[in-house]
């Protein structure tokens, strides 16, 4: 199996009949296998006994030009749209934060932005008022666009305000790279995708790490 330690969950893969069958669940307090190879992007518990020469560094991802303070999470994404592609990609990723990566044709980084996601967006409008309420995570997206309801506004506000920001920045890299394909992964992928026509990939860097260590080191 194969391990992406993330900000407030972990992500597992394992290879299955039908290929890699992938899940997310709270850290655990105790360890019931052990990963091919794993990654972190979040805290990593000094208990559990994750064997430090499986952990991948970003210089063990073949992303050219990726920068030193970039996450795990979004080069393994970008190496692996970019080498499914074959063109130029832009990754968003919908989880605790809202990241866009791009990769150019030839798999250069070439920037990205971040902000933050549908959850810490949620949080903040409930925190930071006195009367919107607290969602549930991750949250339904409504069918009606104007909803009447509060709670219905705010999925609704959040949801295509992040489906508005990845369509504009697709359209701003395709301006560059007619050809570039837009990838969708992270928790919230599957809400955001109808949204914008696209098919989501909820575990893309997941994926990209067991093409990376397909087998034992």
């Amino acid at each position: 199996c194969w391990l992406l330690i993330g900000n407030s969950r972990w992500h597992w893969a394992e290879l299955g009949p039908h290929g890699l069958h992938i899940w997310s669940a709270p850290p655990p307090s105790a360890l019931d296998r052990q990963p091919v190879a794993w990654v972190a992007v979040g805290p990593v518990p000094s208990d559990l006994p994750l064997p430090p020469q499986r952990r991948l560094q970003l210089n063990d991802v073949p992303l050219v030009g990726a920068p030193a303070w970039l996450g795990m999470d979004r080069a393994l994404a970008g190496w692996q749209a970019q080498r499914l592609s074959g063109t130029a990609v832009l990754v968003a990723d919908a989880g605790t934060a809202l990241s866009l990566t791009r990769v150019s044709a030839a798999g250069v980084f070439s920037g990205g932005r971040l902000l933050a996601g549908a959850g810490l967006q949620l949080r903040a409008l409930a925190s930071g008022t006195a009367a919107l309420p607290q969602l549930p995570m991750p949250p339904d997206l409504p069918p009606d666009p104007w909803p009447s309801t509060t709670a219905e506004a705010m999925a609704a506000g959040v949801m295509r305000g992040l489906a508005a920001v990845i369509a504009q920045a697709w359209q701003e890299a395709r301006g560059e790279a007619p050809d570039c394909r837009l990838w969708l992964t992270g928790g919230d992928a599957p809400a955001l995708a109808p949204l914008l026509g696209v098919v989501s990939s909820p575990q893309l860097a997941l994926a990209g790490l067991a093409a990376l260590r397909p087998g034992e080191p």
